[in-house]
């Protein structure tokens, strides 16, 4: 089984001046993660903007950043869809491009029942062989929640290794753990949840702020899991508010503004995402604020 790691990035994508993506800023960017406490990338994610990426651009993508962290770092791609056909022609492209595993968002707007959602999962994992299948379940996105039952169901399948858990939902999180097998790989799909999930058996986080404080992350978990339970806890309050500000508006506005301020060129989100507002405008003076006291930037 492929071990993705502690610390998950969800990779935004950068672009250019005109819109298109900037494949070179993605290339640079991600070996830069790679360095910097990243175990795998998660690329077309949410925070990638796979909502608004053509699928050729998403194949590019899952090239460009295998090449640049070739050796360094494993690379997920976000091959998602509320269609289980293209889900499925998705996932079996990236295979064939090498990725390391895929990740699968619970289909969103149609709103499966749960017998749906099994059906869905399972026929993806049926049609992509070996390929490691990470569960994505995010409600408030998604308009559908993915219930522990089912998530047991589907721990069942080989090749379906663990989940994204972003429901918020402790308790829920707590009954996946408990009706799930030891090796079903829990991922915390909030940054600021992440320490009291390693306490209910999550094995690491599916990060946004790994864009900024990467190693911070795995020293966290690292101490967590050797007991130091003391200084995992230190770290979280330390980047709490770096948590909350960059989920202050709809993700991933904060976090490109985060990178802007660092110097890096990943430019605007692509529309309907849209930062030009006094409300966006308070919201990235409190995010330089914070990075300021993080001296991050």
């Amino acid at each position: 089984m492929v071990d993705f790691g502690r610390v998950l990035t969800a990779m935004i994508t950068p672009f250019k001046q005109d819109g298109s993506v900037n494949y070179d800023v993605a290339a640079k960017l991600a070996a830069h993660l790679a360095s910097s406490g990243t175990d795998t990338l998660v690329v077309c994610g949410t925070t990638g903007e796979s909502p608004t990426l053509s699928w050729e651009e998403e194949y590019q993508l899952f090239t460009v950043v295998l090449q640049a962290v070739a050796g360094k770092a494993k690379v997920m791609a976000g091959c998602g869809s509320n269609s289980t056909e293209e889900a499925i022609a998705a996932t079996q492209k990236a295979a064939k491009i090498g990725v390391h595993g895929a990740l699968q968002v619970v289909p969103y707007y149609n709103k499966p029942p749960q017998a749906g959602l099994y059906k869905h999962f399972q026929a993806i994992a049926q049609a992509c062989g070996d390929l490691p299948l990470l569960l994505y379940n995010v409600p408030g996105r998604t308009g559908q929640n993915l219930q522990p039952e089912t998530v047991a169901r589907l721990a069942e399948i080989k090749n379906i290794v663990g989940i994204k858990e972003a429901s918020g939902n402790l308790d829920q999180a707590s009954e996946i753990s408990r009706l799930t097998p030891k090796e079903f790989q829990i991922y915390s799909g909030d940054d600021s949840l992440t320490l009291p999930l390693l306490a209910i058996g999550a094995c690491g986080v599916v990060s946004v702020a790994s864009h900024l404080v990467g190693n911070q992350l795995s020293q966290m978990i690292i101490a967590y899991n050797s007991g130091q339970t003391q200084v995992a806890t230190q770290i979280h309050l330390q980047l709490f508010p770096l948590f909350k500000a960059l989920f202050a508006t709809t993700n991933p506005i904060p976090v490109k503004k985060a990178l802007k301020l660092q110097g890096w060129e990943v430019g605007e989100t692509r529309l309907p995402l849209w930062e030009a507002d006094s409300t966006h405008l308070e919201v990235g003076q409190k995010l330089e604020v914070v990075l300021k006291e993080l001296d991050l930037i």
